[in-house]
C-alpha cells in the first residue's frame, strides 16, 4: 500500500517529460538563414577633372645587321649615350631617366632561314618638368623620340581620389536618404560599402616622328600639350531602413 503513491508520483513525472519533449519539438524554430528586411542596395560615384601633370617620353632606335652580337652591342652603345645625356638633368620627381625596352630577333628570308638581325631599344624620360624633359630628349642624339604620353603623378591623382571620394560619399548618403524616404521610412543605417576608384577620360596621345622630321628639328625642343584626366570613385553598398 505504501508503493502506489511513489508509482503515482513516478506516472506524473513521466508525463511531464513527455508533454515537454513534445512542446519543444512542436515550438517554431526560427530560421537562422532569414533575410534581413527593408535593406536597399544602390551606389554613386564622384567625378573631378583635372590637368595631366605627367609626360612619358620614349626615345628610340632601330639597327640591323648580320650579326647577333654586332646589333646587340651598337643598341648598347646608343642606350648608354642617351642615358648619360639624361642623367645630366635629372631631378627626382622632376625628370627621371630610365631604360625601356630592349629586343634583338632575327630577320628571315624568303625562304625561311635566318639572313639577319633587327633590334630596338628605348629610353623613357618622365616627370612634371616638361620643358626639361623634352630638352634633353632634344639633346640626345643617338636615338629619336618614339612617343609621348600624358597623364597624372601620383600626388596629383591623390590629392584628385579625394576630393572625388568625398564627393561619392555624399552622394551616396544624399541618395540613400531620398530612397528610403520614398519608401516610406524615416531613416537608415548603413550596413555595408564598398569604395572604389577608377580613373577615365583621353587616352594618352602619342605622338609619332619620322625619323627625316627629328634629324631637322634634332637641336629644338618638341611642342608638348598635355589635356585633361577625369578621375572617378564610386560608392557602392546597402542601407537598412528603419
Amino acid at each position: 500500500m505504501k508503493a502506489r503513491p511513489f508509482l503515482i508520483h513516478l506516472a506524473i513525472l513521466a508525463l511531464g517529460l513527455v508533454a515537454g519533449a513534445a512542446a519543444q519539438t512542436t515550438a517554431p524554430v526560427p530560421s537562422m538563414n532569414a533575410s534581413p528586411q527593408n535593406v536597399m542596395h544602390l551606389s554613386a560615384s564622384g567625378q573631378v577633372e583635372t590637368q595631366q601633370d605627367l609626360l612619358t617620353l620614349s626615345l628610340s632606335t632601330s639597327r640591323d645587321g648580320a650579326d647577333a652580337a654586332a646589333v646587340q652591342a651598337e643598341l648598347r652603345r646608343a642606350v648608354d649615350q642617351a642615358l648619360a645625356e639624361a642623367r645630366k638633368s635629372v631631378q627626382p620627381g622632376q625628370m627621371d631617366a630610365r631604360s625601356g625596352d630592349f629586343s634583338v630577333h632575327p630577320r628571315h628570308g624568303r625562304d625561311g632561314k635566318i639572313n639577319g638581325w633587327q633590334g630596338r631599344a628605348e629610353v623613357v624620360l618622365e616627370g612634371r618638368d616638361f620643358d626639361r624633359i623634352t630638352q634633353t630628349a632634344a639633346r640626345v642624339t643617338s636615338m629619336t623620340v618614339g612617343h609621348i604620353a600624358f597623364g597624372l603623378s601620383r600626388e596629383q591623382r591623390a590629392r584628385v581620389e579625394a576630393e572625388a571620394q568625398l564627393q561619392a560619399i555624399e552622394r551616396f548618403k544624399l541618395k540613400a536618404g531620398k530612397i528610403v524616404k520614398a519608401f516610406g521610412f524615416a531613416g537608415y543605417t548603413l550596413r555595408e560599402v564598398t569604395v572604389s576608384g577608377d580613373g577615365v577620360g583621353p587616352q594618352p596621345r602619342m605622338v609619332g616622328m619620322a625619323r627625316e622630321m627629328m634629324a631637322a628639328a634634332a637641336d629644338a625642343p618638341i611642342a608638348v600639350e598635355p589635356g585633361k584626366s577625369v578621375v572617378q570613385v564610386t560608392v557602392s553598398g546597402s542601407v537598412q531602413a528603419r
